[in-house]
């Protein structure tokens, strides 16, 4: 298991089985593959959010609005539009750089990518923050399950986050959330 996985059960117990992820597919679909730390964690939590605050999507989530390829498809517009109007972050000015979505913060419009970079692997890629309801991007050099034990911890580098680290950690799945059948 990827060590800051490993990390984030023993802070956030993970909830009862979800569904499963054809991993193949998924990749298939997106034309890429993704990193590991992020399958481990759907795999151990399923899409949620953890604390209230930072929802993990899901490629198998039913809801487009909890899943990872549609909001891909639907990030890739909004950012295309941005940048017609707003300068890019200059960690997105690389010939063939782009942002791929992982989790967005709740009720804030802010999102979390993976900043993708020709010839860096998935299990190297960075994350990136937006504001989403303003113009600021922040660059954090770390995987996303890093990020996010970061900011549950109290750890990370960032102004963005001032209701974490709370005192006892939750995890909320989406099937409970959102009310799917049971698996």
């Amino acid at each position: 298991m990827h060590p800051d996985v490993e990390r984030l059960t023993a802070l956030v117990a993970p909830p009862a089985p979800h569904r499963t992820v054809d991993w193949a597919a998924i990749e298939e679909e997106l034309g890429i593959p993704l990193p590991t730390d992020y399958r481990q964690l759907v795999e151990i939590y399923g899409g949620g959010v953890f604390d209230e605050t930072i929802w993990l999507l899901d490629p198998a989530c039913p809801d487009d609005d909890y899943n990872l390829v549609a909001q891909a498809v639907e990030r890739a517009d909004t950012l295309e539009k941005l940048w017609k109007t707003e300068p890019k972050p200059t960690q997105l000015e690389t010939s063939g750089a782009r942002a791929l979505p992982w989790a967005y913060i709740e009720g804030t419009g802010a999102m979390l990518y993976w900043l993708m970079r020709p010839e860096v692997e998935p299990d190297s890629w960075t994350v990136m923050f937006n504001e989403g309801r303003g113009p600021l991007w922040e660059h954090h050099d770390s995987s996303c399950a890093a990020f996010l034990l970061a900011i549950l911890t109290g750890e990370a580098d960032t102004e963005y986050f001032p209701d974490l680290p709370a005192d006892e950690h939750e995890f909320d799945s989406n099937d409970d959330i959102l009310e799917y059948p049971e698996l």
